[in-house]
């Protein structure tokens, strides 16, 4: 099987993240770009095996194995055996250089997946999407795009998600979504793991991007937002019904994190 879709760019052009090509090939023909290609690109592997050329470097491409290549990127592939079945999507729009660092694809890389089932049909659901519809096909493979890219993050990002399920951590977070109101401190939340403070930080770093005491104060943050949406209570009472010390705090802490006060979040969201 063989198939490049080169969707006609119009107005798609001006989304923040759209689709510039993607294809598939069941034996890959040798490519060899001394000066890469223009685009960045992600391929990813399903079936039999191939070798990829970057830096001098040889990398020998399996089943469930992905591959980022950023633009202008010297690099050479080749088939090892008669199947070697390769997807790729070149991915545009002028959000793509924010989200690759998001993703911290900056740099050719080579990845082993745990499986390719989601991407596969999230790559395929483009496919028809062009396919199906010339009017507005690559607006909905646009959609998919964002799709695709969130689920290729979470395959490649697999030492995050060994922390996000490790014990310790679940027993702090399931006790701070119980208990965010009362005063919750480092100690307490060691002791009832049984680690180190340093162990602590580095798990919710790890997997959540912030400190165990960060995490606290967005949850207590999160909920004073229902209470401005949901209730009628006065920012003094909202402040000390979510846990803070002092009212000032707590308007000082939503500006810090929402950009706005709690009085301008409850007339933005009321209006």
């Amino acid at each position: 099987m063989f198939y490049c879709d080169y969707p006609i760019i119009g107005e798609e052009k001006n989304l923040p993240l759209y689709l510039i090509n993607m294809g598939h090939q069941d034996c890959q023909e040798h490519i060899l770009r001394n000066n890469g290609y223009p685009c960045d690109q992600i391929l990813f592997c399903t079936k039999g095996s191939g070798t990829l050329i970057i830096d001098n470097v040889t990398h020998i491409i399996l089943p469930h194995t992905a591959i980022f290549l950023p633009a202008n990127y010297p690099h050479e592939y080749y088939a090892n055996e008669d199947i070697w079945d390769i997807h790729w999507i070149v991915p545009g729009g002028n959000a793509l250089p924010d989200l690759l660092s998001h993703f911290h694809l900056t740099n050719p890389e080579v990845y082993k997946l745990s499986e390719t089932h989601a991407l596969e049909t999230i790559f395929h659901s483009m496919h028809e999407s062009l396919r199906s519809d010339s009017l507005y096909g690559n607006y909905r493979a646009s959609g998919y795009l964002y799709d695709f890219f969130i689920e290729f993050n979470r395959l490649i990002s697999h030492k995050e998600n060994a922390a996000i399920h490790n014990p310790a951590l679940i027993k702090a977070i399931d006790y701070i979504n119980l208990h965010f109101k009362e005063s919750i401190g480092m100690d307490e939340l060691c002791n009832l793991c049984n680690i180190t403070k340093q162990h602590l930080c580095l798990l919710f770093r790890t997997s959540l991007h912030t400190r165990p005491i960060e995490y606290i104060t967005k949850k207590k943050l999160q909920y004073s937002k229902e209470l401005l949406i949901n209730s009628s209570g006065t920012i003094e009472d909202i402040s000390y019904e979510c846990g803070f010390c002092t009212p000032s705090y707590f308007c000082k802490m939503f500006k810090r994190y929402e950009g706005i006060s709690p009085t301008q979040f409850r007339h933005t969201i009321s209006n």
